[in-house]
C-alpha cells in the first residue's frame, strides 16, 4: 500500500514537473552557489501524503540546480524519498550514519556512498563539514534537535551556511511562533532570527536560500578541527569551509 502510494506521488510529481517544463521552457538545469546540501527530516512518512510529496518535491529541486545530497543515511521514511530522488536524479548521496544504525533492519538500504562514523555527534559534524546549506523537512525530534544546533552555530559565528525550513502545509508555523515569542521576550537577537529561512515549497525555499546573506554577529574563536577532537567544541576552520 505504501509503495503504491508513494509510486503514484513519483508519477504526479513527474506530470507536474513536464507541465512545468513546458510553460516555463527553462534550461536543463540552473547554477547553484551550493555544491551540496544538508537535509534533516523524519524516518517517518508523516500521515500527510504532503509531507512525502515535498520530500520529493526537494530532492528534484536539488537535482534541477545540480546539487548533491548529504543526509543521515537509510531509505525509511521522508529520509528515504528525498535521497532516492536525488539519486533517481544522476545527483551524488552522502548518507551517514552512526556504525550502531547500520543494520538494514533499523535504517533499510541507503542509496549512493555510506559513510559510517562513531556516532552522533560525529553524524551531524560530518554532515554539516559536508554542506554547503541546510534544509529540515517535517520530522520529530532528531530533526528538531539537529535543525537547532546548525542555527546555534551560525548564531556563534561558526559557520554562516544558510539553514532552511520547509514548512510543509504550515507545519513548523508553532516552532516559529515560539521563536518570534523568544526573540520578543529577549532570549533571541532580532538578527539571529533571520537566520531561518523558512517558505512551504521547495522551490521557494531554494530561491531564497540561493540568495541569502548572513547578518547575525559573529562570536565564536576560530578553533582547529583538531582542537574540536581534542575539546568537544564544533570547529569554525572546518565547519565553516
Amino acid at each position: 500500500m505504501e509503495n503504491q502510494q508513494v509510486h503514484h506521488l513519483h508519477h504526479h510529481l513527474q506530470h507536474q514537473h513536464h507541465q512545468q517544463q513546458q510553460l516555463e521552457r527553462q534550461p536543463n538545469s540552473m547554477q547553484s552557489r551550493f555544491r551540496r546540501v544538508c537535509v534533516f527530516c523524519g524516518s517517518s512518512p508523516g500521515k500527510n501524503p504532503s509531507y512525502q510529496l515535498a520530500a520529493i518535491q526537494l530532492g528534484k529541486q536539488l537535482v534541477e540546480r545540480n546539487i548533491d545530497l548529504v543526509y543521515g543515511g537509510g531509505s525509511i521514511g521522508l529520509m528515504g524519498l528525498v535521497s532516492q530522488a536525488v539519486f533517481d536524479g544522476g545527483r551524488h548521496v552522502l548518507g551517514v550514519i552512526p556504525k550502531t544504525l547500520m543494520p538494514r533492519e533499523i535504517t533499510g538500504e541507503t542509496v549512493g556512498e555510506v559513510r559510517a562514523v562513531s556516532g552522533m555527534h560525529q553524524r551531524k559534524a560530518e554532515m554539516a563539514r559536508q554542506a554547503d546549506a541546510f534544509i529540515a523537512l517535517p520530522g520529530g525530534y532528531g530533526t528538531l534537535e539537529e535543525l537547532l544546533e546548525v542555527i546555534t552555530w551560525a548564531q556563534l559565528g561558526i559557520h554562516d551556511k544558510p539553514v532552511g525550513l520547509l514548512n510543509v502545509d504550515g507545519y513548523y508555523n508553532s516552532l516559529l511562533s515560539f521563536i518570534d515569542k523568544a526573540v520578543d521576550e529577549g532570549f533571541i537577537a532580532p538578527a539571529a532570527r533571520d537566520i531561518i529561512v523558512s517558505a512551504q515549497t521547495a522551490q521557494e525555499l531554494m530561491c531564497k536560500l540561493e540568495e541569502y546573506e548572513p547578518k547575525h554577529s559573529e562570536v565564536a574563536s576560530k578553533l582547529s578541527w583538531e582542537m574540536e577532537q581534542q575539546l568537544g567544541f564544533t570547529a569554525k576552520s572546518d565547519i565553516a569551509r
